[in-house]
């Protein structure tokens, strides 16, 4: 009986990733980063507001300030998801009071580059989609 290797079992379980089956891990992945937060920060930690800058350490409140709109409650447990995932590192620095750093790791900037792309899109095109709404709604 053959046996197979545990690089052989992942590059197995690798090509059988498919979204569109109920099972595939790749549907949880998915419902993280298509989060609106998570589409924000990761702007934000790869290239600030205006997605013109190089992607930088932030601290929790600048990444509060912002945010708009975003809770405590939200930032946090996005943050830590981020984290999880292996998208953002989480520096903590021993200093009075601690000071902690979110970065994007290597993986999260492959992720940001179409992320930036995604925000751009929605913003270059939102007068389009308002128009194609009130023609909908039959509102001018």
């Amino acid at each position: 009986m053959a046996t197979t290797t545990a690089a052989r079992q992942r590059a197995q379980a690798k090509a059988e990733y498919d979204a569109f089956m109920a099972a595939c891990p790749s549907r949880r992945l998915l419902d993280t980063i298509s989060d609106k937060w998570v589409v924000m920060i990761l702007a934000a930690l790869g290239s600030g507001p205006d997605c013109t800058g190089e992607p930088r350490p932030m601290r929790y409140s600048e990444l509060s300030r912002l945010l708009a709109g975003v809770s405590q409650k939200m930032l946090t447990q996005t943050l830590r998801t981020l984290e999880r995932d292996g998208l953002v590192s989480r520096t903590v620095t021993p200093t009075v009071p601690v000071t902690v750093h979110y970065a994007l790791t290597g993986l999260g900037l492959s992720l940001h580059e179409m992320m930036r792309g995604l925000k751009s899109w929605a913003e270059t095109h939102m007068d389009e989609v308002l128009a194609h709404r009130a023609e909908r709604s039959g509102t001018p």
